[in-house]
């Protein structure tokens, strides 16, 4: 169990941490507490548009026959990282996200905020598919419930660190060297999980 959850906390962190500073970027604009609850569940409607979309991919995956092979989906993240560690992530269009909450006034907030969630979330089908595969059905509820938990943990961190002047650099600084590592180790878990990497080792020793 303990395995679950920290490899479910991995997945979330890995494809939310990009998330952080667009939320604080949203919250700058937001001080109402009409708004900021419907940031809250903005991001909850974003993510968990993003978990249906994995599932149904996840569905049609358990139609290979070899275990292994769906491991081979590990390579997918390892890939991520390795994109992201070589070429940075394209810094977030703060122009761009002020001017859709701006147009979002008089209508609902929180449309906005999940289309921005799904629109910058492209990378976590990558990451949720593979995971969702090597989950077995009680295992999936508790990670559903981790994400849960997690989301409004990070609506409420990035609320805080909103404001404070400094840290938007900081978060910046180390965005980039922990995405890219935690992806490569996720897909090296997901391999290892599925015995993809035994199958390999065993290919090669053969």
């Amino acid at each position: 169990m303990f395995q679950l959850l920290l490899s479910a906390i991995l997945v979330f962190a890995s494809t939310s941490m990009d998330y952080l500073l667009l939320l604080m970027i949203i919250f700058t604009q937001t001080h109402t507490r009409k708004g900021v609850i419907q940031v809250f569940g903005g991001e909850y409607l974003g993510t968990a548009i993003l978990v249906i979309l994995s599932l149904v991919a996840t569905y049609l995956l358990h139609y290979v026959p070899d275990e292994w092979m769906i491991g081979l989906l590990g390579l997918i993240p390892i890939a991520l990282g390795l994109h992201l560690a070589f070429k940075g992530e394209e810094e977030a269009d703060k122009a761009e996200i002020q001017e859709r909450l701006e147009e979002s006034q008089g209508g609902n907030l929180i449309w906005t905020v999940a289309f921005l969630t799904i629109a910058s979330g492209g990378d976590n089908v990558g990451i949720y598919v593979p995971y969702f595969t090597s989950l077995a059905g009680y295992e999936f509820l508790v990670v559903i419930f981790i994400f849960f938990l997690a989301i409004a943990l990070l609506c409420y961190i990035s609320m805080k660190l909103a404001r404070l002047n400094f840290i938007e650099e900081t978060v910046e600084r180390y965005e980039r060297v922990l995405v890219p590592l935690i992806f490569i180790l996720l897909g090296i878990y997901i391999m290892y999980e599925n015995g993809t990497l035994a199958y390999t080792v065993k290919l090669i020793l053969n």
